[in-house]
């Protein structure tokens, strides 16, 4: 098997940034959502309650990023210093508050003309955890005490022939095949059978000379129904992962990942996964 890509997101629920290469740290991939938009109330706000992120591009440099839109002049942000760090929580529930630090109000004017409602834009200086302990099935060993805004895990890897048996079922169903960007993975992989990764998890796997846990599938949610290009919303393809990959009320596609070692990685890198 090998390493067939590379995809970072530095804004939470933004447009993905394709690699050649990229930096595996504790938390997940070097520069991999450390900025998030939140509401109000200090919730972040996600592709899941409005598409128009899709639209939101992302450049990264040392010391911050610029962001770019359509009909938007491009600004640039930098990693705030000297501010008050402020209360955030990825989602309202089952996550634990972690401090963060404002960007400002040049950048939460521009994203809030951007969604079309009040925002604020904050940069995860110290990642920590913010998935409750006992949280999920398998508790506390499902994810590090480090990580990026990311939902509950570092990093989460896909496999092509998965993608391809999936678009198989929505092809027998008269449906449009979906790309592996719907899933939003930092790694794909290419070289497996379809759905290997099930049987990845609790097994030593290596990619590169970098060793990581599979912490257990990934359950996906209505984000892999919007178009990562335009932002339309449709049913699928979580209704067939409803019919073919339903277990116990989860709706599976993706291996959660947490790293063990740090380093850099390059595509077409060897994934080796121990017996």
């Amino acid at each position: 098997m090998l390493l067939r890509s590379i995809h970072t997101y530095p804004v939470k629920g933004c447009h993905r940034l394709d690699h050649d290469d990229a930096v595996v740290q504790p938390w997940g991939l070097a520069g991999d959502r450390r900025w998030m938009v939140v509401d109000a109330d200090g919730v972040g706000v996600t592709q899941r309650e409005t598409t128009r992120l899709v639209g939101l591009h992302v450049t990264v440099r040392p010391g911050g990023l610029t962001l770019r839109a359509d009909g938007q002049p491009d600004l640039d942000v930098s990693e705030p210093a000297d501010v008050a760090p402020v209360v955030v929580r990825t989602f309202r529930s089952r996550k634990l508050p972690v401090s963060a630090l404002p960007a400002g109000p040049a950048a939460d004017d521009w994203l809030g003309s951007l969604l079309g409602r009040p925002v604020r834009l904050v940069w995860l200086a110290r990642p920590s955890r913010h998935l409750a302990v006992g949280a999920t099935e398998a508790g506390e060993r499902d994810t590090g005490d480090q990580v990026s805004f990311a939902d509950a895990y570092p990093l989460l890897l896909a496999n092509t022939a998965s993608l391809h048996a999936l678009n198989d079922w929505l092809a027998e169903a008269g449906e449009e095949p979906v790309p592996m960007s719907r899933f939003r993975p930092n790694f794909v992989v290419d070289g497996a059978s379809a759905w290997a990764e099930d049987d990845w998890v609790d097994r030593p796997l290596r990619i590169g000379d970098l060793s990581f846990r599979a912490a257990g599938p990934c359950d996906r949610c209505v984000v892999t129904t919007t178009d990562q290009e335009t932002g339309v919303r449709t049913r699928e393809p979580l209704r067939t992962l409803g019919r073919h990959r339903n277990v116990k009320q989860k709706l599976l596609f993706g291996l959660n990942l947490v790293p063990l070692d740090t380093g850099q990685l390059t595509v077409g890198a060897p994934v080796l996964i121990e017996p």
